[in-house]
């Protein structure tokens, strides 16, 4: 089992040598877009969980049963988080001398605007997984369709059919339809989970900001 595993390994770097450099750059590319796709998954995923985590600490001193003023004032209050920054914003204006009667909807602006923010930062470099996502299947079949080109172009030199003619430009077809699949399949998979991820978020984050203006009307109206 090992020395055909080892066979298979040494075939694969053999069909890329022996590839075309348009078939090899093409490899390039789609391992360099693997690669980046993985760089990202890990990386969102060591993000997300952590602001999971710091989320989740905000909110139970949130309702902890202290005042908004203690809260802000807490030592433990995390500012690493959207919902605590959105949290901090408001109190700042809320603060403000110029109160008026359009207060809450100041306020309510106000985490709206940081929330944008934020959300563009948890959004970043997701069109990149979209994009490896969309297109390495398209420049995979470019692979395929140039080895069968490579393919037919030998046929017609040698004026023969025959396995060892058409064998070599197959195998450089095969070889960029997997890398493509490769590159793309995690890419797809990742992107819609991420992408679920942020949206469970950002609906919590709604709801924050419609409880804390909740919150703040009823202090206002005391």
């Amino acid at each position: 089992m090992q020395d055909a595993q080892v066979s298979v390994g040494i075939n694969v770097l053999r069909l890329f040598f022996e590839a075309s450099f348009f078939v090899q750059i093409i490899v390039i590319g789609l391992l360099g877009a693997s690669i980046l796709c993985w760089t990202i998954i890990f990386d969102k995923w060591y993000f997300l969980r952590r602001l999971q985590r710091s989320i989740n600490s905000f909110e139970t001193l949130f309702w902890s049963g202290l005042s908004l003023d203690e809260i802000a004032e807490n030592e433990t209050l995390r500012k690493d988080n959207p919902m605590s920054l959105m949290f901090l914003s408001a109190m700042q204006e809320w603060k403000q001398e110029n109160r008026g009667i359009d207060l809450v909807s100041r306020v309510e602006r106000t985490m709206n605007v940081v929330l944008q923010r934020e959300t563009e930062q948890m959004d970043s470099r997701m069109d990149i997984l979209a994009s490896i996502g969309s297109a390495s299947p398209f420049v995979g079949l470019l692979g395929t369709v140039w080895g069968i080109m490579t393919s037919f172009t030998s046929i017609a030199a040698v004026k023969q059919i025959s396995l060892t003619v058409v064998a070599p430009g197959i195998a450089e077809a095969l070889l960029a339809t997997a890398l493509g699949l490769f590159a793309a399949i995690p890419a797809t998979i990742a992107y819609n989970k991420i992408a679920a991820d942020i949206d469970v978020m950002q609906a919590r984050f709604h709801g924050f900001i419609g409880a804390f203006v909740a919150i703040l009307s009823r202090h206002i109206k005391e």
